[in-house]
């Protein structure tokens, strides 16, 4: 998930199509795109590599390329949600 600029990536793998509950891309001017489903029971969040954070539950995995004291830092500030 190596990623040149500073901007984040993510990737989310599920089991089974059956989790994955939305997928949006739309033809017109909005270029928002919304993917829905669920990763199941939590199983553990962790850090496991030093910029992955990887939440996994027992219907899948979502993998986020940040680093912990961003994370950390976002949650002391208390920043975050509907930011454009």
């Amino acid at each position: 998930m190596e990623n040149m600029c500073k901007e984040r990536s993510f990737s989310v793998e599920l089991k089974s199509k059956a989790n994955l509950k939305n997928v949006t891309l739309t033809n017109g001017s909005q270029e928002n795109v919304l993917i829905e489903g669920t990763l199941g029971n939590l199983q553990y969040a962790s850090f496991v590599e030093p910029e992955i954070l990887e939440v996994k539950g027992n219907c899948g995995v979502l993998r986020l390329n940040v680093r912990k004291s961003e994370a950390e830092d976002t949650v002391k500030k208390g920043t975050g949600g509907d930011e454009e």
